[in-house]
């Protein structure tokens, strides 16, 4: 029984020591860091640097990134329509109207539910371009960005029913007022909360002359807007309160072409150039009195109209390419 009774005992030992083992092993993985599924679904998915979307003659001239619903919205310069586009390139129908002869600008207001459109007829749009909306129309067109449906709509271009109208892009300030610039009349509107209309800046050195004049325009929140002229690339500064003491913003770099214009910081602005095929990073020190290049993103040939953020650190810009493409994209800005 001997041979037995060793072999017994080296047999237990054995099976100690893989135990002892194997709980230093489960002690020392638990002093590891954790990988749970709660830490896995923290990690931000990764953004597309393109988004190539199918839509013949869509030819979009607005863009925002709706947050809440991960996807982006864009407008409609030949159908008028507004749709959404999420990142595997799928485009919805969001909202319409016969009014909508085209869409230009556009301002989700998530604070207070609405999605703004600005609308306009250069005569793009040959279904519902007539004689009576050509170069006269300039309207604002507000609706639920979740369900698409129209709250209001506000006739901007009869506030100055004698002279032309192209009403393009939107701000809207701390308090809701929107304003919207008029890209053939030397014309910022202001539309209050309740959706009263007034002009609120109206001055010959904002005029475009026989070309396109005020285009993009962002709200600061030190209470002042910055706004673009496209025909000769000159930036605005205009305060809320006394607008009649605008001033523009002397530049090192020209800004011909200016388009969409995106505020990043309080110091810092992006300006879409589309004829320079574009994007400027512009800063400031002295509260935007002088500005300076920092960057460029070039766009090529796509006619790139503006840009929009889609969070802390990325931006995406908008490229219709032509009136008839059988596609647009939406691009990821890199400086």
């Amino acid at each position: 029984m001997r041979p037995f009774s060793c072999f017994a005992r080296s047999n237990s030992l054995a099976l100690l020591r893989t135990a002892r083992i194997a709980a230093l092993t489960v002690a020392a993985v638990g002093l590891l860091p954790g990988c749970s599924k709660e830490d896995a679904a923290t990690v931000p998915a990764a953004t597309p640097n393109k988004i190539t979307v199918p839509q013949a003659a869509l030819s979009p001239e607005g863009i925002q990134y709706d947050e809440a619903n991960q996807r982006f919205i864009v407008s409609s310069r030949t159908q008028g329509r507004i749709g959404t586009v999420r990142d595997d390139s799928t485009y919805t129908l969001l909202a319409d109207d016969l009014r909508l002869v085209s869409t230009i600008g556009l301002n989700l207001d998530a604070t207070r539910q609405r999605l703004l459109a600005a609308v306009s007829d250069n005569g793009a749009n040959t279904t519902r371009s007539t004689a009576t909306t050509l170069r006269k129309l300039a309207a604002l067109a507000s609706f639920n960005p979740s369900t698409g449906a129209l709250l209001s709509y506000v006739d901007l271009g009869a506030l100055r029913p004698a002279l032309p109208h192209f009403a393009n892009d939107i701000a809207v300030d701390a308090q809701g007022n929107a304003y919207i610039t008029d890209s053939l009349s030397p014309i910022i509107y202001k539309v209050d909360v309740q959706g009263v209309a007034t002009v609120f800046l109206e001055n010959a050195q904002l005029s475009g002359g026989t070309g396109f004049g005020l285009n993009g325009i962002v709200y600061h929140p030190d209470g002042y807007l910055l706004v673009a002229k496209s025909n000769d690339g000159t930036l605005f500064k205009v305060p809320i309160a006394t607008p009649a003491s605008f001033a523009p913003v002397t530049s090192s770099q020209s800004l011909v072409g200016a388009d969409g214009l995106l505020l990043l910081d309080n110091t810092t602005l992006l300006v879409v150039a589309g004829s320079q095929n574009t994007v400027f990073r512009m800063t400031s020190t002295d509260a935007w009195a002088t500005t300076r290049p920092t960057g460029s993103f070039a766009t090529g040939a796509v006619s790139a109209t503006t840009i929009t953020r889609r969070n802390a650190t990325e931006a995406y810009v908008l490229y219709p390419y032509t009136a008839t493409a059988r596609r647009f994209a939406i691009t990821k800005a890199s400086f």
